[in-house]
């Protein structure tokens, strides 16, 4: 699984995905093409940034639910706090050490 999420957040167009889907969760394919090309300027194809959402789907990063003939994608943020939990930061609140 750790594979599959560095995989997708190695590219930058899946993480300018992750970035919009950050700022307004469950958008279809076409509100998230339209966000890419005017705020970004990425002139991507819609198969294009179809594939990439299928890249983070995944890795777990994006859930997908369809309504009527909809299809949503929402951000799941699950799979980055268990790649945080797998390498904890230690705690250094401690008293400090002096050193001579």
């Amino acid at each position: 699984m750790a594979d599959d999420l560095f995989k997708a957040l190695a590219d930058p167009t899946r993480r300018t995905i992750l970035d919009e889907l950050t700022e307004k969760s469950g958008q279809t394919l076409f509100e998230i093409c339209s966000r890419l090309s005017m705020k970004h300027q990425l002139g991507l194809s819609r198969q294009a940034i179809s594939q990439h959402l299928a890249v983070l789907e995944a890795a777990g990063l994006v859930g997908t639910r369809r309504e009527g003939r909809y299809k949503f994608h929402d951000l799941n943020t699950a799979p980055l706090r268990q790649i945080a939990e797998r390498w904890p930061v230690p705690d250094t609140s401690g008293p400090e050490e002096s050193t001579p």
